[in-house]
């Protein structure tokens, strides 16, 4: 998350990440059948959000005299730095969480970005804790996983075993105590992150409805300037 608006950099502390977003450059979405009152869900949600994103940021360039992004062309350096702040914002990150894993993620409140998250999601500050919790899921997972006594002890026979010794690793019990532990785990760190996971879903769902609102606007507007060219 990745999650749309998101990008992901190094930070300038160890065990840092900056994540103010940049999957929306990635190009339009053509979508089908998101027509206002329509409910999407899993993957064509997440697209009509994206899409919805990247009308609020190009709009919010073009107001301040900037060419928004198109994929395959490369802006003069001078411009891309401009954009690239317009876009994700300035100066030290005010919204910053660190994970059980020892990461900590920041993101900026100021740019276009952060103000099309803010008229989706209601709420940047929630929608970037909730993200970035839900987002982190499996690497917590895997944290939890190397601390676990039955897997460490069946990962230190695996790693006796010879280079591609499939059966060694197999005898070692490595891959049967994998699956078995990872299950739980993951349903255990679910279930400490239940409240983030359920606000992560709820802000989704209200993305997804101001989403198709912004869309449907767009469509009435080119309707309208079409018909007008057309008299």
């Amino acid at each position: 998350m990745g999650h749309p608006g998101h990008r992901s950099t190094r930070g300038h502390a160890p065990g840092s990440r900056l994540l103010p977003g940049a999957a929306i450059l990635c190009g339009a979405l053509v979508l089908a059948g998101c027509a206002p009152g329509h409910r999407p869900d899993g993957a064509a949600r997440d697209d009509l959000i994206k899409a919805a994103t990247l009308r609020l940021t190009d709009e919010c360039l073009a107001a301040r005299d900037l060419t928004p992004p198109e994929p395959g062309r490369k802006l003069p350096p001078g411009q891309e730095r401009r954009v690239t702040a317009a876009l994700f914002g300035t100066g030290p990150a005010e919204l910053s969480l660190t994970l059980p894993t020892g990461y900590t993620v920041r993101a900026h409140t100021d740019g276009c970005l952060a103000r099309a998250q803010q008229q989706l999601y209601g709420d940047q500050a929630a929608w970037f804790e909730a993200s970035v919790t839900v987002n982190n899921l499996r690497p917590l997972t895997e944290q939890r996983l190397g601390e676990d006594p039955a897997y460490a002890a069946a990962l230190a026979r695996g790693r006796a075993c010879a280079e591609g010794d499939a059966g060694c690793i197999r005898a070692s019990g490595l891959p049967q105590v994998r699956a078995r532990r990872e299950g739980v785990l993951a349903a255990e760190v679910r279930a400490a992150h239940g409240e983030q996971i359920a606000a992560h879903e709820r802000l989704r769902a209200r993305a997804a409805q101001r989403a198709t609102a912004v869309l449907a606007a767009v469509r009435t507007s080119t309707t309208a300037a079409d018909r007008a060219k057309g008299t």
